[in-house]
Parts: C-alpha cells; sequence; structure tokens
C-alpha cells in the first residue's frame, strides 16, 4: 500500500508575463512533518506556497490534499481545505485589537452580538499557550515588529489548521522566542498537523525540519534529510556553486572619529546612549528584541523625538529635527520594517532607488535628467543583483528579499557620511546575504561611519570592528573585535554578570 502524503503537488508550473516562475515542481510532505523549503529571494518558494493556499492559479500541474485532488482557486477555499499560511510581511489591520485580529474572521456569534470578554479571554490563553506575553486589548499599530510577528503565528494557529505554512517566521524574534515557536512547532507536528518552514536562516531549518526540500530558478534541485547533508551541501544546491566564505575578509582601515552621540535619551526606551564611530568602522548594536536598538536609531534619525541629546558629524554639532535633516546632513537609514517605512511600494524601483538623491539627476531648471536617473538606477540594480524585469517594475512586484535590495540601493546610491543598518539582511537569502556583506565593505573602504542592528549574534561577529550591547534601552558595555564571541554577546545583552 503506498504512503498517503498531506500535500502532493505534482508538475506545478507557473509563468508571470512570459517569466518561468515555476517549471513542473514536485513537493510533497507527510502528515506530522516539519518540510523545510529552502532557496534564494526570487527562486519561486512563495510562488509555490501562493498556488498551494490559493492566492495564485497554477497554469499546469496536479495538487491532491491527503490523497484527494483539490482545485484550490481562492485563499478562501484553501483555508476551507485547512491551509494557513503566514505571509513574510504583515497582514494585519493596524486599527484593530489583537484580539480583533486574531479571530478577525469569525467575530460575531449567530445573533450577530460579539461577546467581548470571551474574546479577550481566548485570545491572550491563545497567545500565552505559545509562551508569549501581549496584551489582547493592545491596537496592532502600537506593537513592535516582533510581537506583531507572534500576533500573525497566533492567528494562524487560531484557526486549526492542517497545513501550516510559515513564510521567514522568526526574522525578527529573539533566539529564546525563537526556541518558544520551535515548542509550538513540535507540538503541532505530534498533532499530525504538516509545517511548511521557509527559511534562510540555515542553522533554524537543521534544527526543526525533518525534510528539506531546495528550489532554484522555479524548480527543485533537491530533497534531503538534514542528518544526511551539511549547510555548505545545501548553499551550493540554493546558489548553484560552492559558498566559499559567508563573511567576506576586509583589511579595516579606521581612520578618525567621524560621528558621536553624547546623552541620548527618550522615555524608558532610550536611556543616556553615548558612543561614537570612525571613519571605515562597522559598528555593530546588539541586544534582545525591545533593548532599544530601533528606537536608539530612530530617535538619532528624528524619526522619533528625542527628550535629549547631542549628535555630532565630523566635529559639527548637528541639529536634525526631521528625517529630511537628517539625510541633509549626511546621515542614511536603512528601517527594519522595509514595507511600511523603507519603501512606497506602489512607485517604481527607478523612484525609490533616487529619492535620496535627486540632486544628482536635476537638471538646470530643477527637471529630472530621465537618461541620468535611469542610468544610475541600472546600476544600482546590476551592483546589488537586483531580480527585476526593468527600473520601472513596481517594488511591490518584487520578492521580499529584492524590496529589502532597493531599500540598501538608495542609500548605498547617496552622499552618506554615516548609514544606520537596521536589520539589512533580514528576509534576505544566504547568496544575497554575502552580496550585502561585501557591499557594507566597501561602504567602510569609502571611509563612511557604518552602524549595523542585527538580532544574528553571528553576523555582527562576522561583520563588524566593535559591537555595543544594549539591555533594558541602556549600554552594558562596547566589546572590541577581540572581545566577541556568542557567550559573550548573550551574557550581556540578558544582564548575566
Amino acid at each position: 500500500m503506498s504512503e498517503t502524503y498531506r500535500i502532493e503537488m505534482t508538475d506545478i508550473s507557473k509563468s508571470f508575463g512570459g517569466v518561468h516562475a515555476l517549471s513542473e515542481v514536485c513537493f510533497r510532505v507527510k502528515p506530522g512533518e516539519i518540510h523545510a523549503l529552502a532557496g534564494e529571494n526570487g527562486a519561486g518558494k512563495s510562488t509555490l506556497m501562493k498556488i498551494l493556499s490559493g492566492a495564485y492559479l497554477k497554469d499546469k500541474g496536479e495538487v491532491r490534499i491527503d490523497g484527494k485532488p483539490v482545485n484550490i482557486s481562492s485563499p478562501h477555499m484553501g483555508r476551507k481545505l485547512g491551509i494557513a499560511i503566514i505571509y513574510q510581511e504583515f497582514a494585519l489591520a493596524p486599527d484593530l485589537t489583537v484580539a480583533e485580529n486574531i479571530y478577525l474572521d469569525h467575530l460575531s456569534s449567530r445573533k450577530g452580538i460579539i461577546n467581548w470578554s470571551k474574546l479577550y479571554k481566548s485570545a491572550r490563553e491563545l497567545v500565552e499557550s505559545i509562551g508569549f506575553n501581549i496584551n489582547p486589548r493592545s491596537m496592532v499599530r502600537d506593537l513592535g515588529v516582533a510581537d506583531k510577528q507572534v500576533v500573525e503565528i497566533t492567528k494562524a494557529l487560531s484557526e486549526k489548521a492542517r497545513i501550516l505554512i510559515l513564510d521567514e517566521p522568526t526574522a525578527v524574534l529573539a533566539p529564546r522566542q525563537t526556541e518558544r515557536l520551535f515548542e509550538i512547532l513540535r507540538k503541532l507536528k505530534q498533532q499530525d498537523v504538516s509545517v511548511i518552514y521557509i527559511s534562510h536562516r540555515l542553522d533554524e531549518i537543521f534544527k526543526v525540519a525533518d525534510m528539506i526540500t531546495i528550489i532554484k530558478d522555479g524548480t527543485i534541485t533537491g530533497t534531503v534529510v538534514p542528518t544526511d547533508v551539511t549547510t555548505d551541501d545545501v548553499i551550493s544546491m540554493m546558489i548553484g556553486r560552492k559558498l566559499t566564505t559567508m563573511f567576506p575578509k576586509r583589511e579595516s582601515r579606521i581612520g578618525e572619529e567621524i560621528f558621536r552621540v553624547e546623552g541620548l535619551n527618550r522615555g524608558r526606551k532610550v536611556k543616556n546612549i553615548s558612543f561614537s564611530v570612525r571613519a571605515g568602522e562597522v559598528l555593530g548594536i546588539a541586544g534582545l528584541v525591545g533593548s532599544g536598538r530601533t528606537e536608539t536609531v530612530r530617535a538619532i534619525f528624528a524619526a522619533d523625538s528625542k527628550d535629549a541629546g547631542r549628535i555630532t558629524l565630523s566635529g559639527r554639532s548637528l541639529k536634525i529635527k526631521s528625517p529630511r535633516d537628517a539625510v541633509k546632513s549626511g546621515i542614511g537609514l536603512v528601517p527594519e520594517d522595509r514595507k511600511e517605512q523603507g519603501t512606497i511600494l506602489s512607485m517604481s524601483v527607478r523612484t525609490n532607488i533616487t529619492m535620496p538623491s535627486l540632486a544628482k539627476v536635476l537638471g538646470p531648471l530643477g527637471l529630472i535628467k530621465n537618461g541620468k536617473e535611469k542610468k544610475i538606477t541600472q546600476r544600482l540594480i546590476e551592483r546589488l543583483a537586483i531580480k527585476a524585469n526593468s527600473t520601472e517594475d513596481k517594488v511591490t512586484d518584487l520578492s521580499g528579499g529584492n524590496q529589502q535590495k532597493v531599500v540598501l540601493a538608495k542609500w548605498f546610491g547617496a552622499d552618506c557620511k554615516v548609514i544606520f543598518l537596521d536589520e539589512p539582511t533580514r528576509g534576505v537569502d544566504v547568496g544575497a546575504k554575502v552580496e550585502i556583506y561585501n557591499l557594507i565593505n566597501e561602504l567602510a573602504d569609502r571611509r563612511l561611519a557604518i552602524i549595523v542592528i542585527s538580532s544574528e549574534m553571528v553576523e555582527v561577529i562576522g561583520i563588524c570592528d566593535r559591537v555595543l550591547v544594549m539591555r533594558q534601552g541602556q549600554i552594558q558595555q562596547i566589546l572590541e573585535k577581540e572581545q566577541l564571541s556568542e557567550e559573550n554577546i548573550m551574557r550581556l545583552a540578558i544582564g548575566k554578570n
């Protein structure tokens, strides 16, 4: 008797405007299996999952659920079949509460009256069941990125799905929160739920997955058992070549101090922050989610108002009252949330990339030189290996990782002296990470001051010259290169002496 699979996708093909996104892909997942799907940005992972969930219609092929052929013609049909998907980008209603978002599809009772106390109680219990503590009455717009991700996960779990698809679910979670999520996934596995886990963090995949399927350029390059392969084997199948090193070497030529922050304060989130960065230096800012890293950067950039503090650039005291002032002063920021803060999704790649540096493409009468603008944009598209058909593609049509590259390209093309990169490789595949690390090295070689905020300790250790560790809005210590280790960073981040 042949084995019954929870999911069987056979010879799935999909094209967009003549571009083949998927070509005869075969993908199978057993009941009670955590199956990882790995591949570079634009490889076809999200397209395959959107076909499974009903967001896209396939051009060719067959889908079977528990051995039965199905035609998943819409997301509603997908949900009826027990398929829940959490996308890399949030799909929450910001002006509703946490509880309302979790139970959005079944808010009312048979009489059309909402039992609010029961709703909030159920939401609290569900959130707490996966190890988190979020007030169910909080408005989603007031939550941090990590808490928004938790709400997404909880919302999917509330629907009692038989198939749960997670697209980069831990991108903004701290290590402890990630471990809690893994515990939940293992519980779901015991309940015969099939989990499809999409992540660029290969260490997570090897820790949690029973099987790994690798997709490249719309085709499957292999399905393997984690214990039978190494990380290097998976990377080779993902990018089609051997990856010699994750963190490119850089000959640090650190010069004089060019940027200084003194006595920066903002409420309880930012307390008396002082540090400096030198020309050609890459300074890391590490800490757990909620430690005040992002809040510190937003106060410096005047995205949020500060209570006190002095900012100096090349010996000159700056009066930054708005992000516009920061950009004019030569400070750039790649924000943590590219969708909400980093790009205008409905506009073209060209418009987004040249936005901070319009002076470079303006003619004598203040009109944009279209030819020059396209030339600059095309050069940056090629330099950052952004997968786009043209400079006029809308950013919303790009994959998540390529959207991140557009945000990076904005500032790589501007005349900044200081660049803050908040989670620059969030949601970016292994090959693209190396490209970004090379670009950071290039910027340092150009004598810029680079500040990298990252949740990945391996990343800050691999690319930074020094690392500033924060906890509860305060600097715990600034570690020199020779002091950098995961143990030292975590000890400071959790306040363990």
